[in-house]
This record gives structure tokens, sequence and C-alpha cells, in this order.
């Protein structure tokens, strides 16, 4: 990427990890320029004077103020755009099998492979998984299924990445594959295909099949995520790959990251009962619009975009399409632009998937991406992870 790419102030802010009014400090103080681009009001930044800053930053700040960076190969965010080691993943998700974008996650290389696991291995996670109560949600069971997927892995604690990059396609395979049949049983051509009638009773159609391939594509990675830095965290320990895909499933797990899908799929739910004015009105009281907004994407999520255009090349009915037109019509004149949470959401609706479809796609998809970081981050010096606290309890007494 050329030095002559133009980054957002959020942008700029999240690349270095800082406030956007420091920012303004630096324009101020000469350390970093700013460009004004014809025909627009916000201010945009160099990229290659935002990476020379942040080499400078980070070499110089004191040790004990900051925690230790996290760089990555993996996952760029910039431009407006997310990028997978320098492919546009907007672009790659409508036309590209998931297997082939999580083996350039992991290798650098495209090819697709088959994910396969073990029929033993397989049953024996759907069997542990079967034990949990009625209320369980989907995505309940993957930890346990990943958990019985180490356990009978006996070169789990081996972490050299060749070995995780073999044993992650198995691991997804296993995600997907024990969980249980709620349509027929499913051609054996690809992990999409696969997931399908895990999480819908509708026929697979070929259009159906794309997006939620593309849905899977989308979400693969996503930079230094909450997740993310949870599953780096604890590969840095030398914890094993599955060890460290169940740390990133219980920080996936909260309602401002991977569970917000939920929600967006009950916002879309009282949009079509009571008219998206009145749901939206409801929402704006209890909080806010889930699925709207992204925070890396003022100018809107690229995800959220290239997932609806598939959505919307569905045979759904009248109401669902008039009604998801509406929300992103009368949310947008509030500047609240659709964001790929939504986007899944619309997606489930449309396929006749249930409210926790969305949880277990955004499971199944950033797992590609957390193996990626595990391999990044067991070539780094481990227990590298020591935050400095800022102790605010009681005084304690002289020994």
């Amino acid at each position: 990427m050329s030095g002559d790419q133009l980054l957002t102030t959020a942008e700029v802010a999240h690349r270095l990890r800082i406030k956007p009014e420091t920012i303004y400090a630096y324009v101020s103080r000469g350390v970093l320029d700013r460009v004004k681009v014809p025909g627009e009001r916000i201010s945009r930044f160099h990229l290659a004077d935002v990476e020379r800053l942040a080499s400078r930053t980070q070499a110089t700040r004191p040790e004990r103020d900051v925690a230790p960076a996290m760089r990555t190969a993996t996952t760029l965010i910039a431009y407006g755009r997310l990028h997978y080691r320098g492919l546009d993943a907007a672009k790659l998700a409508p036309v590209t099998p998931f297997e082939e974008v999580a083996n350039w996650l992991w290798t650098g290389e495209r090819r697709r492979d088959a994910f396969v696991a073990s029929a033993e291995t397989r049953d024996r996670a759907g069997q542990a998984a079967d034990h949990l109560p009625a209320q369980a949600r989907p995505f309940d069971r993957l930890p346990v299924i990943v958990a019985v997927a180490a356990a009978t892995d006996p070169l789990r604690f081996d972490l050299a990445p060749a070995t995780v990059t073999a044993l992650a396609p198995a691991l997804l395979s296993t995600m997907v594959d024990a969980l249980p049949l709620v349509g027929g049983t499913p051609p054996d051509d690809g992990l999409a295909t696969r997931l399908w009638s895990r999480l819908t009773g509708t026929p697979a159609s070929a259009d159906g099949v794309r997006a939620l391939n593309a849905a899977l594509v989308l979400l693969a990675d996503h930079d230094l995520a909450a997740s993310t830095i949870a599953v780096r965290v604890a590969a840095s320990t030398r914890a094993n790959p599955y060890a460290a895909v169940l740390a990133g499933l219980g920080a996936l797990d909260g309602p401002m990251h991977g569970a917000v899908g939920s929600s967006v799929y009950r916002f879309i739910e009282a949009a079509l009962r009571d008219g998206a004015s009145a749901a939206i009105a409801e929402w704006l009281r209890t909080g806010g619009l889930p699925g709207f907004g992204h925070s890396l994407y003022p100018e809107g999520d690229p995800r959220g975009a290239a997932l609806l255009d598939l959505v919307a090349r569905l045979p759904v009915e009248g109401d669902l399409r008039r009604t998801v037109d509406d929300l992103v019509t009368t949310a947008a004149r509030r500047g609240a632009l659709p964001n790929v949470d939504f986007a899944v959401a619309a997606l489930a609706h449309a396929t006749g998937m249930g409210p926790g479809a969305a949880e277990v796609i955004f499971a199944v998809a950033r797992t590609a991406g957390w193996i990626a970081h595990v391999i990044e981050e067991y070539a780094q010096p481990n227990n590298r992870f020591r935050w400095s606290s800022g102790y605010t309890g009681p005084t304690p007494a002289p020994a």
C-alpha cells in the first residue's frame, strides 16, 4: 500500500491507540500533517506518515505505561475498508470460499482445502453438547465442542506453526458438524453449506449459501477486537490453540461484541411487527440502534454493504424486504448506517434462521482469524502481557 493512501481521524486513532484529541494535538505541534481533500469537510492523513509516527511513539513510550504492542500482518482496517493480508475482504466475500480465505489468513496462500474432522471427534463433541439443558442457545454448544475437540487431539500442545495450521481445518469442521441438524443432511461441498443445515430448515439455495459464505468471510477477522486480544493474551502464556479459542469465545459472548446479533435480530423482528419508525423510536428510548454505526467506519461499514447486497438477491417475503429498506432509510436520516451485524440479522430473517444464528456464524467465522493471531503470538516472547495496575483500594497496614 502506497504512502498516498489516506486515513480518517478515526482510523488514525485506532492505528495509534490514542484519542482523536491527541491527533489534533499532534497536528497543532507539527508532529503530523493533515490533508484537506477537495469536496470533503473532514481531515485525512497519509498512511505512511501515520506508520512512521506509530513506530516512533511505540518505541519511546515508557514500557510501564502501555501494554506490549500487538503487531499483526493479518488484518488492516484503513481508508474505510477491511483488508486480509492486503486483500479487500468485501471484494473477496461474494466470490471466494471461506476455506480459501481461512488458508490465506493462516499461511498467505490462496488454496481451498476440504475442512474435515474425524467422525469420532465430531460424534463425541456432539454428544457432549447434547447434554446441555433445553434452554441452551446454539452458541452455548460451541465451547463444549471446542473443549472435546481439544481433549481428543494428542498434538494440541505442539505449538509449531505447521501443526497449528494443520489442526485448524478440523477444528472449524468440528465446530460446524457437531451442531445438531435442523435441515436435511447437506451435500459435502463446503463449510457454508454444512453450516446452513445446522441453522435453518429452509432448503439450501445457491444464493443463500453464497450469502452465508460471504458472512463467514466478512467476519473472519477484524484486527484487534476484544475477543482477539483475549486470544492473543492466552496464546502468550502458551495455552494450546483450543484453549486460546475458548478464551476468544468467552470474550465474544458479550452483548457489546458477538452476542449483539440476537439483539439486532429482535430489532428487525419488532420492526416487522410494529413498523420501522416505531421500532427505531422504542430502541432509541432504551439505549440505541443495534446493528447501526461503527466507530472504525464513519462513512459506512463495507462488510454490511457487501452482505446486504447479497441478501437483497434472495427470494424474501415483501414485508421483510420493505422493513429492512425502511429501517436503513429511516436510520440514515439520523446519520446511522447499517453494519455487518445488521446484515447478518437480515440474512437470518431471510433464510428462516433463528435469533441465535448470528452468534454461531460470528464465532465460527472469527475462529479462522483467531488461529492466525495464535500463530503470530506464538512467535512473540511468552508472557509478555503484564499491565501495570493502578491500585485504588485501602492502604495496607505496616508489617
